[in-house]
C-alpha cells in the first residue's frame, strides 16, 4: 500500500513542483501577450481537458489506471519540454494540447488508484485523510517551487521552464512503479459503456449530480482565482523576487488546510462544510475587488485556506457516492464540468480585465460563480432532506 502512496505522492509533485507558475503571467507579457490572450491559452489548456476528460476516465477503467498515469507524465514532460524551446504564441498552444491532455490522462486516475489502494486493504476511510496529504504535499511542492522559480526568473524568465522539464520526468519513472488493483472493466460497446456512466452521475443519481456539479462550480472558481493574482500583484507594482514568496505562501496555506480537511468535514458535517465552502470562495472575489491593495493578500490568504479545504472534501463526497468499476469516469466527470466553466468563462473574465478593471472583472466573476454555486447547493440540501 505504502509503494503506490509515495508513488502518487511523487507523481503529484512532479505536476505541481511548479517553478513557473509564479511568473507565467510575467513570461507572457514577456512575449507581448495580454490577459485576455492568457485567459485564451488556458481556454485551449482546458478545451483539451474538456474534450478528452470523460473518454480518458473511461479509458482509466478499461484501459488500465497506471496505464493512464503513463501516458499523462509523458505527455505532461513533452509540453514543458515544447515551452523550454519555444517563444511564439502558436507554439504555446502546442504545449498547453500538450499539458491538457497530460493532465486529463493523469486526473481521475490518480484519485481512483488511491481509492482502490485503500479499499484492496479494507481502508476506505483513511481514503480522505491520504487525499489530503496528496494534496498537502502537491501544494507544499507548489509552496517551495514558488520561492525557486522567482529567484531563477529575476535572472531570466526562461530560466524556470528548463528546471521545469526536469522536475516533470520525476512523475514517468513513479508512475511506472504503480500496482494496479482494480480489475479492467469489459465491455463490448464503449460509447455506450460512457454514455451510461454520464447518465448515472448526471442524471440517474441526483445525490451524485449535484454534488459533481457543485463540486466543479467551486473548483473552477478556485482555479480562476489562482489566474488573478499574478494580475493583482502586478497592479500592485510587486517586484518579480517577491512573485514566488507570495504564491509560496498561498500554496502553503491550501497544503495545510488540505491537511486538516477531513476534521473539518466531520466538525461541520456536509451541510454546513459545503456552505461554508461557497460562502467563504464566492467572498474572497468580492473582498479583492474592494481591497486592491497589500491588504488583500489577506484576502487570499483567507480564500486559499478554503480552497485547500474543498478539494479533498468534495471529492471525497463523490467517490464515496460511485462505484469502483466506474468511479474514474466519474471523477473525470467532475473535472470535465471545472473544465467546460473555465473555458466558457475566462475568455470573457480575461476580456473585461483588459478593457475595465481588474476590480470589474472579480466581481462578474463572484457573480457567475455564486448563482449556479448556490442553486447546487440548495439541491444538495433539498435532497438530502427528502
Amino acid at each position: 500500500m505504502q509503494k503506490n502512496i509515495i508513488a502518487l505522492y511523487l507523481i503529484k509533485l512532479s505536476k505541481w513542483f511548479s517553478l513557473v507558475m509564479p511568473i507565467i503571467v510575467l513570461f507572457y507579457e514577456d512575449h507581448g501577450l495580454g490577459l485576455q490572450d492568457v485567459f485564451i491559452l488556458k481556454s485551449v489548456y482546458s478545451v483539451a481537458a474538456v474534450a478528452l476528460e470523460i473518454p480518458s476516465g473511461y479509458l482509466a477503467d478499461v484501459w488500465g489506471r497506471k496505464k493512464c498515469l503513463v501516458t499523462g507524465c509523458f505527455l505532461f514532460f513533452g509540453g514543458y519540454l515544447c515551452y523550454s524551446c519555444t517563444n511564439t504564441f502558436e507554439a504555446f498552444i502546442i504545449a498547453e494540447l500538450l499539458l491538457g491532455i497530460g493532465q486529463t490522462l493523469v486526473n481521475g486516475a490518480d484519485s481512483a488508484l488511491l481509492y482502490d489502494t485503500t479499499a484492496h486493504y479494507k481502508k476506505e476511510n483513511l481514503y480522505m485523510r491520504y487525499e489530503g496529504r496528496i494534496t498537502m504535499i502537491g501544494n507544499f511542492a507548489e509552496a517551495v517551487a514558488g520561492i525557486l522559480g522567482g529567484l531563477l526568473a529575476v535572472s531570466s524568465l526562461r530560466y524556470p521552464f528548463y528546471g521545469q522539464v526536469v522536475i516533470a520526468f520525476i512523475g514517468i519513472p513513479a508512475a511506472f512503479s504503480l500496482k494496479e488493483y482494480a480489475g479492467k472493466t469489459q465491455v463490448q460497446n464503449p460509447v455506450n459503456e460512457i454514455l451510461r456512466i454520464i447518465k448515472y452521475a448526471l442524471v440517474t443519481n441526483k445525490k451524485l449530480c449535484y454534488n459533481i456539479l457543485f463540486s466543479g462550480v467551486i473548483g473552477a472558481a478556485t482555479l480562476t482565482m489562482a489566474w488573478f493574482v499574478q494580475p493583482f500583484l502586478i497592479d500592485l507594482e510587486t517586484p518579480t523576487e517577491y512573485f514566488g514568496i507570495i504564491w509560496t505562501v498561498l500554496n502553503l496555506t491550501v497544503g495545510i488546510a488540505a491537511l486538516y480537511s477531513d476534521r473539518i468535514e466531520r466538525y461541520f458535517g456536509i451541510q454546513k462544510t459545503s456552505l461554508l465552502i461557497l460562502f467563504f470562495i464566492i467572498g474572497g472575489y468580492v473582498a479583492l475587488a474592494y481591497n486592491q491593495t497589500y491588504w488583500g493578500l489577506a484576502v487570499l490568504f483567507v480564500f486559499y485556506l478554503f480552497r485547500g479545504f474543498a478539494t479533498p472534501i468534495l471529492k471525497g463526497y463523490i467517490n464515496q457516492m460511485t462505484f469502483s468499476e466506474m468511479r474514474a469516469t466519474v471523477l473525470s466527470i467532475r473535472n470535465f464540468v471545472i473544465r467546460l466553466i473555465f473555458a466558457a468563462v475566462t475568455p470573457f473574465i480575461g476580456w473585461l480585465n483588459d478593457m475595465y478593471s481588474l476590480r470589474v472583472a472579480l466581481l462578474v466573476s463572484a457573480a457567475v460563480f455564486f448563482i449556479p454555486g448556490l442553486i447546487f447547493v440548495l439541491l444538495q440540501l433539498s435532497k438530502k432532506a427528502s
